[in-house]
């Protein structure tokens, strides 16, 4: 019997950059695939060349037994495909009736048919065990019913393959098990079922196969039960075991300094559960984890960018201090965000209004910036950091990756802080700026300053860490140092937790 989906050879570009390189995906009939893989590895991309969203460079799809080039997700959705977004994608002030029925309005004599399409409504919630009204607007319902009514209007399409991407995030563990019952359903009635996600609990509870993806390739596609957890993590880091062994770090660091940074039992929404992690002067420390493992969380509710539900942050001796972002930077503490672009520069603003950015209230006596102060301490520091531009006044959307970085940790050591929260800090740099950022991370550890550090790639933050917190689901599963400081002990952690971590360490 034909698959249902085979897409093969898929290459795809962004301004000339590869994205997917000869990928492939493959779901039978009736089948719950996993898609997998780390932040940039292809999924999304593979995802939306299937639905439309995107034209594929090369390669070819076939969905059920033809050749398909959709045009846009409507199309896809017409011809038998659901997608349901991690991101809730409804329309909160319409009824709960009209977002599972839009596109698909029961109509009599020419009017609409609500009675019907209420009936309807009731009867798809009804297999998630969900009683609500659904005349009313979406928005009055918490968002775990928000992402149900999303997962009910993408069966409701009565399609033939539903896309599930992180389609738990929202969820609790009670909801979670309905939603397995409910995929399970789907499988029974010949649904297949792309199933997106980075729980390994939930892969193994439900998917049938696993494709893994890494840096734009399919890398591997096998039953999951032929897999162990540890296979899993290995194969999506692109790490094998008999070359990640590491000689440890003796760092000589004095023990018995007081942390900098306290972290105790820290929970904030689904995505943190209890969190545990510290920081003392002069030390980097790394934050280790598969990505939704809860890291870039826990660090803004450190920075006081999200408000945590409990736990204690305890930094420079003061515990719970910090409430907002603000609170923080005048405290001693810097943070270099994930999405560079995004979060960090300004990008029409120049190096000099960049990196002085945080200082500009020092800078400033009623309204007046000190211009003679602000060019010192920024030629100083594009000197000090190698920051390569044709000047201060030099847009900073201009500049490589890794020079924007220079400019963003350089915003931050003008504050002489006391502690450093960098968020992948290598991310979309090339390997010589990589090394740079490494360099300079570790000279400023040498002079005092507390680094705390995540990295998707494991082999750069074992590299640069004395002590390693590795998170899995929301939950600090090891605390790694000396002799355990190696990829295969922190692979063990993200795949088994506790106990795996201990037997690695003991070896």
């Amino acid at each position: 019997m034909a698959p249902l989906l085979s897409m093969h050879g898929i290459d795809k570009r962004f301004a000339g950059i590869p994205a997917l390189r000869s990928a492939e995906l493959v779901v039978e009939k009736g089948e719950v695939h996993a898609l997998i893989g780390q932040n940039g590895a292809g999924k999304s991309t593979m995802i939306k060349i299937l639905t439309g969203y995107y034209r594929k460079g090369a390669g070819e799809v076939l969905f059920d037994d033809r050749p398909v080039a959709f045009s846009s997700p409507q199309e896809a959705q017409r011809a038998g495909i659901s997608t349901i977004y991690q991101e809730i994608n409804l329309v909160p002030y319409r009824s709960v009736t009209e977002n599972i029925c839009l596109g698909r309005e029961k109509r009599r004599f020419g009017l609409l048919d609500w009675s019907a399409m209420h009936t309807e409504a009731r009867a798809l919630l009804a297999r998630f065990n969900i009683d609500i009204d659904v005349r009313r607007p979406l928005m009055v319902y918490p968002t775990a019913i928000q992402q149900m009514v999303a997962i009910a209007r993408a069966i409701g399409f009565e399609a033939k393959l539903v896309i599930m991407d992180e389609p738990t995030s929202s969820l609790d563990e009670r909801e979670v098990e309905v939603l397995f019952e409910v995929i399970r359903q789907l499988k029974a009635s010949g649904v297949s079922v792309i199933f997106v996600s980075h729980k390994l609990d939930e892969l193994y509870a439900v998917c049938d196969r696993v494709t893994i993806m890494r840096d734009g390739r399919t890398v591997q596609v096998a039953p999951m039960a032929d897999l162990s957890r540890l296979d899993l993590v290995t194969s999506m880091l692109g790490r094998e075991l008999s070359q990640v062994l590491h000689e440890g770090h003796d760092t000589g660091e004095d023990d018995t300094r007081e942390p900098v940074l306290q972290v105790r039992n820290l929970a904030m929404g689904r995505k943190v559960r209890d969190v545990s992690f510290e920081v003392r002067p002069g030390e980097i420390v790394g934050l280790a984890g598969l990505l939704g493992a809860g890291r870039t969380e826990s660090v803004r509710a450190v920075f006081g960018a999200d408000r945590p539900d409990s736990g204690t942050i305890a930094f420079d001796g003061r515990e719970n201090a910090i409430s907002a972002p603000s609170d923080a930077i005048r405290a001693g503490m810097g943070f270099c965000s994930e999405d560079r672009k995004l979060e960090g520069i300004i990008p029409d603003m120049s190096v000099r209004e960049n990196l002085t950015l945080a200082l500009m209230p020092q800078l400033a006596r009623r309204g007046i910036v000190n211009e003679a102060r602000s060019r010192e301490i920024v030629d100083s520091f594009i000197k000090r950091l190698g920051i390569r531009c044709s000047g201060p006044e030099q847009r900073i959307r201009e500049l490589s990756g890794g020079n924007q970085q220079k400019v963003l940790l350089a915003r931050w050591l003008c504050m002489n802080p006391k502690l450093l929260i960098l968020d992948e800090p290598t991310r979309g740099i090339d390997v010589g700026a990589k090394a740079e950022i490494l360099g300079l991370i570790r000279e400023l550890a040498g002079q005092g300053l507390g680094v705390l550090m995540i990295s998707s790639e494991l082999e750069e933050v074992v590299e640069a860490a004395s002590r390693i917190f590795v998170l899995r689901d929301g939950r600090t599963a090891a605390e790694l140092e000396g002799d355990a400081v190696n990829e295969q002990s922190v692979m063990t952690a993200m795949a088994h937790g506790h106990d795996g971590a201990r037997e690695t360490a003991d070896v």
